[in-house]
């Protein structure tokens, strides 16, 4: 996010005009409080939502009953600096308020969660990171930011670039999954997406990168728990994804929930005014998530709310998300000498920058256009999701060739996740439309297929035999849709048991004993929004195609990729268990002592497989990719990493080449790899290419204990093939003086 000269000179004369009262209004984000419909507090109604005890179209009729608080009046008075929403009508309503009832005249920022879509859903970010496509990567986002503006919404909270390790905890689905390496390419592709066509107001948005930061190394996966890591850790695995987004010029941030080695990210200095800003320099300003300043009081590291507010703006906290606490509270701080003057003109001037950088001074307002421009998808958007969801898709076992399928075969497609469109957008999708979505069924349907719905069972729903007696014998081949339901993942949704949920595998069970009898072909498509334990899966099913959540596009890109219109060329952004147990499971763990194996006395369960059951990186394709022998040359800057591949097939494929390193004596203990490249190449049926993947010596090196990059000569091992654990090894000694 870079300002002009004379920007910059508007934003210290504005800074320079405005009261303290005006200053603090500016730090103060709301939320349309709700008024009356129901008998319970609005956070106890979510909670109930949330939880299943009031259902989707209850909380519905229950909101048509409510009315709404804008806070018009403190909006008047300069004390709110942004707003929550997504209604464009109420936005501009809103604006006109503060442009042209306010003393000064200082527009709102109106922020919204858009983590993988607004109107136009595409896949979530654990399917849509098994690209590794960037350029994917950034015109998704692209789509989001058009939509968003059209919608009044010029700040989004997104990308959520947690690297998440435990698939227990249910923000998984949120993030690029595993690996620091492939979420910072992830995070750097989603700010030029939300940040960079400045060619219009209307083009982009101010990215807010969270959650800031290690939220996703949460113990045991259980949501809004603490962390706890060392120096080195944070900085080889954690941040990489935010320094990186950064430097791209992302232009907001949003502090994490959790406590980080003991003190609260709403408030810890050296995550956010230390690191983030002065040592990334970012130049935007940071918002709490919600609640989140007081619930420092909570976590016993603030006395009360005031306290609270103190140390976080003292922090570098700049703005307060939903607890009116430096409303309530900084003035007083600032008069008492408990928060100076300086530290506060710097999250205001923060928050001014961003609203100067948006245009929002000149043009605060949606267009009418551009309201009516949304109201159905355009075109040229919903092809954008197509594409990302069916390249989302990981053919995870394809035993016997069954697929693709033939389409003059009878389709027998059972589970209640395969009819319900509802189920496809995943967790924090939140403009979507009903109408929009098409569901696998109706995929199946638009492409011609001949096939019949069996309800047969799904996640909470008992098994009905007769449904799948009758999908046995009137179809030639039986596809199952099996999973999770969207609200098993997502915030909140952290679970001990991520294994197949319900009675689903009685149902399979049956299916497989029922299909074998009968000669034909059974294929399971999982739809879920974390790493599943599949060791039973794995062992007794034929074929499994992992399709993940994948937006409004999903049933039509399943059945592409069922038919063999579309190769799958995904990989998976995270390890895959066996089972529970073996959570925290990743491929780029330490080396140990006495790495895992058969022999009993080293790191591994007595009752688990010590590997991943599909390891980070890993996924097939309808055709055979062919690995010739790796080379590497050195040059004085990098490794050269050169490989022959060759499509063996009869299709036409895309193979994700991986480059992977390993530092085999170095002065802290260091993975046992790391991704450190990778390239989609396309070959043609029988065509064979040279890959070329360059690693800068200057990338090799790692964080020490005080947070200090260092290079160390020594032994490396270099690794090329196309998932984390199938790859050949070259070694080579390197010198960086």
């Amino acid at each position: 996010m870079k300002l002009t000269t004379e920007q910059m000179e508007k934003v210290e004369n504005l800074l320079s005009q405005m009261t303290l009262d005006e200053k603090i209004g500016q730090t103060n984000l709301e939320s349309p409080s709700i008024v009356g419909g129901f008998d319970v507090s609005f956070e106890e109604l979510i909670e109930m939502v949330n939880d299943g005890r009031v259902s989707q179209d209850e909380f519905k009729k229950i909101m048509s009953t409510a009315s709404r608080d804008y806070h018009e009046d403190d909006i008047r008075a300069g004390l709110v600096g942004g707003m929550m929403g997504d209604d464009p009508v109420k936005a501009n309503e809103l604006q006109k308020i503060a442009v042209e009832e306010s003393r000064l005249g200082i527009p709102l920022i109106m922020g919204y969660d858009v983590i993988h879509g607004l109107r136009t859903v595409y896949p979530i970010a654990i399917a849509e990171a098994g690209t590794f496509d960037p350029e994917l990567f950034e015109r998704t986002a692209q789509v989001a930011a058009k939509e968003s503006r059209a919608s009044g919404i010029e700040w989004n909270f997104a990308p959520m670039i947690d690297v998440a390790r435990d698939a227990r905890w249910g923000r998984v689905s949120e993030g690029p999954g595993e690996d620091p390496y492939l979420a910072s390419c992830f995070a750097k592709a989603k700010i030029r997406g939300l940040q960079n066509d400045q060619s219009s107001t209307e083009n982009y948005v101010a990215a807010c990168l969270k959650h800031y930061v290690a939220y996703g190394a949460c113990e045991s996966g259980r949501d809004y728990n603490t962390t706890s890591m060392s120096v080195s850790q944070l900085h080889n695995v954690y941040l990489p994804p935010f320094k990186a987004a950064v430097e791209e010029g992302a232009a907001s941030a949003m502090a994490s929930f959790n406590d980080l080695n003991g003190v609260p990210c709403t408030l810890n200095p050296y995550t956010l005014r230390d690191t983030l800003k002065e040592r990334y320099k970012m130049n935007g300003f940071v918002v709490s998530d919600a609640n989140g300043i007081v619930e420092c009081v909570t976590h016993g590291i603030a006395e009360d709310a005031k306290d609270a507010g103190i140390q976080s703006m003292n922090a570098g906290l700049d703005m307060d998300m939903g607890t009116h606490i430096y409303k309530e509270y900084l003035k007083e701080a600032i008069e008492t000498g408990k928060v100076s003057m300086e530290v506060l003109d710097d999250a205001v001037r923060r928050i001014l920058m961003v609203k100067m950088w948006l245009g929002l001074f000149e043009n605060p307002y949606v267009s009418e256009k551009n309201i009516e421009k949304y109201k159905t998808l355009p075109e040229e958007h919903v092809a954008v999701s197509l594409e990302a969801a069916k390249k989302s898709i990981v053919l995870l076992k394809n035993e016997g060739q069954v697929l693709p399928l033939n389409r003059k075969q009878k389709i027998s497609l059972v589970g209640t996740l395969a009819a319900n469109r509802d189920e496809v957008c995943g967790a924090w999708a939140m403009g979507w439309k009903s109408e929009d979505c098409v569901s696998i069924w109706e995929g199946l349907k638009n492409s011609g297929a001949d096939v019949a719905y069996y309800l047969c069972g799904g996640p909470e729903d008992e098994i009905n035999e007769d449904e799948i007696v009758k999908a046995c014998i009137e179809g030639d081949v039986v596809v199952a849709v099996i999973g999770e339901l969207v609200n098993m993942t997502g915030e909140a949704s952290s679970k001990a048991n991520i294994e197949m949920p319900g009675k689903q595998r009685q149902m399979m069970e049956s299916l497989l004993e029922k299909t074998k009898a009968a000669g034909k072909s059974l294929v399971t498509v999982l739809m879920n929004g974390r790493p599943l334990g599949l060791g039973w899966e794995d062992a007794h099913l034929p074929v499994i195609v992992e399709a993940w959540h994948l937006g409004v596009q999903m049933g039509n890109a399943v059945a592409a990729v069922l038919f063999g219109d579309e190769n799958p060329s995904a990989k998976l952004a995270s390890s895959f268990p066996s089972m529970n147990g073996q959570c925290p499971i990743y491929y780029n763990h330490p080396s140990t002592g006495r790495p895992g194996s058969k022999s009993k006395f080293t790191s591994r369960y007595l009752d688990a497989p010590f590997e991943a059951l599909y390891p980070f990186g890993y996924g097939l394709s309808y055709t055979t990719f062919i690995y010739g022998e790796m080379q590497v040359e050195e040059t004085a800057d990098t490794y050269d990493i050169r490989v022959g591949l060759k499509n063996d097939g009869e299709r036409d494929g895309t193979e994700i080449v991986q480059l992977y390193m390993q530092d085999v004596t170095a002065s802290l203990v260091r993975p046992v790899k790391e991704l450190k490249g990778f390239v989609r190449v396309d070959l043609k049926a029988g065509e064979e290419k040279k890959v070329t993947i360059s690693l800068a010596k200057a990338d090799m090196g790692f964080y020490d204990n005080q947070g200090t990059y260092v290079l160390e000569d020594g032994l490396f091992r270099l690794y090329i093939g196309g998932n984390s654990r199938d790859c050949q090894c070259r070694e080579v000694r390197a010198s960086f003086k």
